[in-house]
């Protein structure tokens, strides 16, 4: 799963892993009161990251299926949050990874459970063909 173009979709992963998890740490630590669920959607999507970047690392059926169900738990936090900015942008004072689709990191958090579905579904194929 990691090898070709799951590679750049493993190191996309990782850095949005860090990138999310240092931007939720800082502003849970030092801003919570500004806007908890702002922040706490961030962590989440942190966490979302780092499981996916995980199985992707780890390779195999077991982990590929993982991978799968957090790309599907990605794309509808992006897609719900994004909705959410948008039409009420008040409970959200401060952005999330996922506001506005993720505008603010060139709509690669909607893209990327996109891309990572399609890699997923097309790797499963491969190794299914390579099986028969």
């Amino acid at each position: 799963m990691g090898s070709g173009p799951g590679t750049l979709l493993l190191t996309l992963y990782g850095i949005f892993t860090v990138g999310a998890a240092s931007r939720s740490i800082v502003q849970l630590s030092t801003r919570f009161d500004e806007a908890p669920l702002a922040y706490l959607l961030s962590a989440l999507a942190a966490l979302v990251y780092a499981f996916i970047t995980v199985a992707l690392v780890r390779g195999g059926e077991r982990a590929r299926r993982a991978a799968f169900f957090c790309c599907c738990v990605e794309l509808l936090g992006v897609l719900t949050v994004g909705t959410w900015t948008l039409a009420v942008p008040s409970a959200f004072p401060d952005a999330t990874v996922w506001s506005d689709y993720g505008m603010g990191y060139l709509f690669i958090p909607v893209i990327l459970p996109v891309t990572g579905l399609l890699w997923l579904r097309r790797s499963r194929r491969r190794s299914q063909r390579g099986h028969s």
